[in-house]
């Protein structure tokens, strides 16, 4: 090699955390990036004028790691303070890591990272689901109607979130902002992101602690007819219809098989 020749920039993962008070959750989100044994991280904090100490512990937090920013002001919910994150990320992958959500081992973005190539526009991973007090449920795939699958296409999404956008890391500039005033947004972002990759990739491994009991169970039934907008505006009105028959037949199999059991 000669003295000239330069080596491949190694490729960086911004790692997007929204938070509004969650003091009590955020310094474990915080760790499992800190922990990382892959050194290429920008690590972005957009918090939403927590009136605890969450603004606190990501200030003294900046020093315990190299390129952390955050954002501390109000904003309109959690796919605008993400949308704030995109915005000022610079790195080759985004991950949005809700506070709360963990990477789930301290290996997982050096193997990442041993995997890209130049087509490389999406990976994707297995969820594990945590209580309130870290205590494993068991993997998405386990516990919900969905089955992570082998290869990944935006037509898998037809019967629903395939992947949680906690387990889905694309490509930075094939991120569009997350609509707002939809619970589903993050379906629809998924999906977008997917009409335009070229190369997934099955991570093979649990890439993310997950912990449950998000907005969008909370509010269900607005959540219910928030997919089925996305879900119109993609796949259109007759797809949709019978795609919904198909997910409460799934999910009525689904209640039987899991009958006893914990489900998601």
């Amino acid at each position: 090699m000669s003295s000239t020749q330069q080596h491949p920039k190694p490729v960086v993962f911004t790692i997007i955390t929204v938070v509004y008070n969650g003091e009590a959750d955020l310094p474990g989100t915080m760790e499992s990036v800190r922990r990382q044994t892959y050194p290429h991280i920008e690590y972005i904090f957009v918090d939403g004028a927590s009136k605890d100490n969450s603004l606190k512990i990501i200030q003294e937090f900046v020093d315990k790691m190299p390129n952390v920013r955050w954002i501390s002001e109000p904003d309109k919910g959690l796919y605008d303070a993400m949308n704030k994150g995109l915005r000022i990320a610079t790195g080759d992958f985004v991950w949005c890591l809700n506070c709360g959500d963990h990477i789930h081992a301290e290996d997982v973005l050096e193997k990442m990272a041993a995997m890209v190539s130049p087509q490389t526009d999406v990976f994707y991973g297995e969820t594990l689901l945590v209580n309130e007090a870290r205590v494993p449920a068991g993997t998405m795939s386990e516990l919900s109607t969905r089955r992570l699958p082998a290869q990944l296409h935006w037509r898998d999404f037809l019967g629903g979130m395939l992947v949680v956008h906690q387990a889905f890391i694309p490509r930075r500039t094939l991120a569009p902002e997350f609509m707002e005033n939809n619970l589903c947004a993050d379906y629809d972002w998924c999906i977008r992101i997917l009409k335009k990759s070229r190369e997934n990739i099955n991570t093979g491994f649990i890439t993310t602690d997950y912990l449950m009991g998000g907005i969008s169970k909370q509010r269900h039934r607005q959540s219910l007819r928030n997919r089925f907008e996305v879900m119109r505006t993609h796949f259109g009105l007759f797809q949709t219809i019978l795609a919904h028959i198909w997910i409460v037949v799934r999910a009525v199999l689904h209640r039987i098989r899991r009958r006893g059991k914990p489900r998601y």
